[in-house]
């Protein structure tokens, strides 16, 4: 196809994908699920799950493979300005408040789900041929772990955002572990990648280089904006260039975290947190946030629902192996962080609505194992498993917290806000005694 041809075929996929995007989120609205999960759904059936396996001619017509060359690219700046703006949201003081429980929750998260996926791993590489050969046990047990601990993380956001948690105890300490979990979790996958390829050294330099940049984003560029945004805050007014600059942080951060081996989310999220809060952040969030929810960020779900194939669970066996890899997916991630929510002296119904959330793998989950797929790390089968339980987990979250937390959670949310609000306004001097 041409670039005209290519230009024109993108307009048609927006127009579809926004379409049926919001028809399928009529439905799910129903069943009690956000929008985005609804993205995510219509993404898996605009792919070959559905489309392609009934309509293939349609699905070739459509989204011919000359046009994911343009789809991916607006894909991953969608998702990148999103999780810019969930970085500028993102309440680094409620995390120094409750870090004690952002980091027991995301260990938990991280250390129970591992054990299970690296034993599950271990069990698949010995008896039966879900792994294959060239695969070494040891890449087996890291890849699985690392793919058990994965949390939706855009995702989680999106659901945070939809559900008013947005600098809220619950969502600030879910955000903060689920970002290390899958720092961690895009960590370990380096590690399998790299000893995939006879190569460590790519490891090294994607955990040291991602350490760095959350350094130097932190501690040198964010006191930088600070100073440069200073006249920002007293005159009220964030202009157009200073929007730029912004912006080029924004692509800056992606482009470095990408290129050392960790997903450009990460990138986006550092930087989004590292831009100074007040007028300057919400002149960001007020001129990014609306296009890029409403029209770019579906164009990521739809992206990775069209490399989504689930239709390769063709025995009684494999859909066993399925609920086994799903019940230890749950057990591993949500029971695990509700315990340790609980047990670092979070309310009872704010820690189930953690583990709730962090139990959501969502397309982060399908993002790795298309890599392990491509990469001849897991087979086909095996991919079709892991698809299953990132699905499931996903749908489960938004029914179970309205279970467990419902509208408790919006009085959670309106509380805390109460006490920010009279902690921010100034002591009144008490009347003095007469006479």
């Amino acid at each position: 196809m041409t670039n005209l041809q290519l230009a024109i075929q993108f307009f048609l996929q927006i127009a579809l994908i926004l379409s049926f995007c919001r028809v399928v989120g009529i439905v799910a609205a129903r069943f009690g699920q956000p929008q985005v999960v609804a993205e995510m759904i219509a993404g898996v059936l605009l792919g070959p799950s559905l489309l392609g396996l009934f309509f293939p001619g349609a699905s070739k017509v459509l989204f011919p493979p000359d046009s994911m060359k343009v789809l991916f690219p607006v894909s991953q700046l969608g998702l990148a300005l999103y999780m810019f703006v969930v970085g500028m949201e993102f309440r680094v003081d409620i995390v120094r408040k409750r870090m004690g429980s952002a980091i027991a929750v995301s260990l938990a998260g991280m250390a129970a789900p591992f054990v299970l996926g690296g034993l599950l791993g271990w069990y698949f590489h010995a008896h039966t041929e879900l792994f294959p050969a060239k695969t070494s046990l040891a890449e087996a047990v890291l890849f699985l772990g690392a793919s058990m601990c994965i949390t939706a993380f855009p995702m989680l956001a999106r659901i945070i955002h939809f559900k008013g948690l947005s600098g809220t105890t619950m969502g600030t300490v879910a955000l903060g572990a689920g970002a290390i979990d899958d720092a961690a979790a895009w960590c370990l996958l380096a590690i399998v990648l790299a000893s995939f390829d006879g190569n460590m050294s790519h490891a090294v330099l994607n955990i040291a280089g991602g350490v760095g940049y959350v350094a130097v984003t932190l501690m040198v560029i964010r006191p930088l904006l600070a100073r440069w945004l200073r006249d920002v805050r007293e005159a009220e007014q964030f202009t157009d260039s200073q929007f730029v600059v912004c912006l080029s942080l924004l692509a800056l951060g992606a482009w470095i975290t990408d290129a050392i081996g960790l997903h450009a989310v990460f990138g986006a999220f550092v930087m989004g947190a590292a831009m100074p809060r007040g007028v300057v952040s919400q002149g960001l969030i007020t001129r990014i946030q609306p296009l890029t929810v409403a029209l770019l960020l579906p164009m990521f779900f739809t992206f990775s629902g069209l490399n989504t194939q689930i239709g390769l669970l063709k025995t009684v066996y494999l859909w066993e192996i399925a609920i086994v890899v799903l019940l230890a997916a749950v057990v591993g991630k949500g029971v695990a962080c509700w315990l340790a929510a609980r047990a670092t002296g979070l309310p009872n119904r704010e820690a189930l609505g953690i583990g709730t959330l962090m139990n959501a793998r969502g397309l982060m989950e399908l993002i790795i194992i298309n890599i392990g797929l491509q990469r001849g790390i897991i087979s086909p089968e095996l991919f079709a498993v892991l698809v299953i339980m990132a699905i499931v987990t996903t749908l489960m979250a938004s029914p179970i917290f309205e279970l467990l937390v419902g509208r408790h959670s919006k009085k959670i949310a309106d509380a805390e806000r109460e006490l920010d609000l009279s902690a921010s306004q100034p002591a009144t001097a008490s009347p003095k005694a007469d006479g």
